[in-house]
């Protein structure tokens, strides 16, 4: 008899089944649903992507964990750009999308039981499932003198845009705590997913001098094409930063087969290259935003934070839940706010994901 535990058993709930039962309600709206709860892209993936996709998929070879020098060439020159980063010294490597990273990143980074792992307090929840299925202990906070003097903390990760929240934290909190985990050997994973889509405020990542010092030592930075790029099928992302960091997650992914698929490789690239698809893709969230932010506002929601990333983070003081049905009887599913953390039960996520036309038919479904 098999008298192992479940690996199942150390997580929880899987986020997006426990909306299903308002999801089964918004659905059953006249006029159909509109989905604002996942930030799943609906609009194209780019000609000159797919087109690079399509001409490398004569791939019968197994594909480069490190990926191709082109594509590291192209990651490298896009950090530059985007993080304000210099390419000496900087480690890169292409990961399954940004979700497999944050996942995996505390087991191949060799954390387990004993250590601890410091997340935002109200965060995607991503963070805390790696944290278990390594068997390290997760501490919720977004001030690091709350955690304390212990010396247990191997890895702090932190997230600007922010989601849920969208909230921008500005380069010298980042530095403290850039400062602070190089004090105590911990390393800083900085998710940066959002880093593009500035709106009221503008995002500064990790790998930025005014932060880092110049040097990256200790710290990774998390980026996916998913959003900027519509590529959440492809699952293209990439880690970049500390290089001898860089280099032990590839010496672990390479037995682990964490490899991203050469015609996607070969897209990643084009992607990078690209930036008229990403100014394109922005302006379509933004126009989205404004829409939406009226709607709710005009509503009686409060929107709080926001000022960067791909949600609305929206509240009417009270129980997230009653938000979530109240909005699912007029056929609008939106994320309860306790998916990302037990401080956020009054709030709701609402995403930016939706077509024009479904954004549009917001408005009247709120006064209905």
């Amino acid at each position: 008899m098999n008298s192992l535990a479940p690996v199942s058993s150390r997580l929880p709930e899987y986020t997006w089944d426990a909306l299903a039962a308002a999801a089964t309600l918004a659905a059953a709206h006249p006029e159909g649903l509109i989905n604002l709860s996942m930030g799943t892209p609906v609009d194209p993936v780019p000609e000159v992507i797919r087109r690079a996709l399509a001409d490398a998929s004569d791939a019968p070879g197994y594909p480069l964990t490190a990926g191709t020098p082109a594509l590291r060439d192209a990651i490298a020159a896009w950090v530059a750009r985007a993080c304000g980063a210099g390419v000496d010294g900087l480690g890169v490597l292409p990961t399954i999308g940004s979700k497999e990273l944050v996942a995996w990143l505390p087991t191949l980074l060799g954390i387990g039981p004993g250590d601890v792992v410091v997340v935002p307090s109200v965060a995607y929840p991503t963070y805390e499932a790696g944290v278990r299925l390594a068997g390290a202990t997760v501490v919720r906070a977004d001030s690091l003198t709350a955690v304390g003097p212990t010396s247990r903390v191997r890895l702090v990760w932190v997230n600007s845009p922010g989601n849920p929240t969208g909230r921008v934290l500005p380069a010298a909190h980042l530095r403290k705590v850039v400062d602070w985990a190089r004090e105590r050997g911990a390393v800083v994973a900085s998710d940066e997913c959002y880093l593009p889509l500035g709106w009221s405020a503008e995002p500064v990542s990790v790998l930025s001098p005014q932060v880092c010092g110049g040097s990256y030592a200790g710290v990774l930075a998390v980026h996916s094409l998913s959003k900027r790029s519509n590529l959440a099928g492809y699952r293209a992302g990439f880690v970049a930063g500390d290089p001898a960091l860089v280099a032990e997650l590839l010496k672990v992914r390479k037995h682990a087969g964490m490899i991203v698929p050469a015609p996607v490789q070969a897209a990643m690239v084009a992607a990078l290259q690209d930036q008229q698809h990403a100014d394109e893709q922005r302006e379509r969230y933004r126009a989205r935003r404004e829409v939406l932010t009226a709607a709710f506002t005009g509503a009686g929601f409060t929107v709080e934070h926001s000022e960067a990333g791909l949600y609305l983070w929206l509240t009417r003081g009270e129980d997230c839940w009653q938000t979530v049905d109240w909005l699912a009887r007029r056929g609008i599913l939106v994320a309860a706010g306790v998916f990302y953390g037990p401080t956020a039960g009054q709030h709701v996520r609402v995403a930016l994901t939706e077509s024009d036309e479904h954004v549009a038919a917001v408005a009247g479904r709120l006064r209905a």
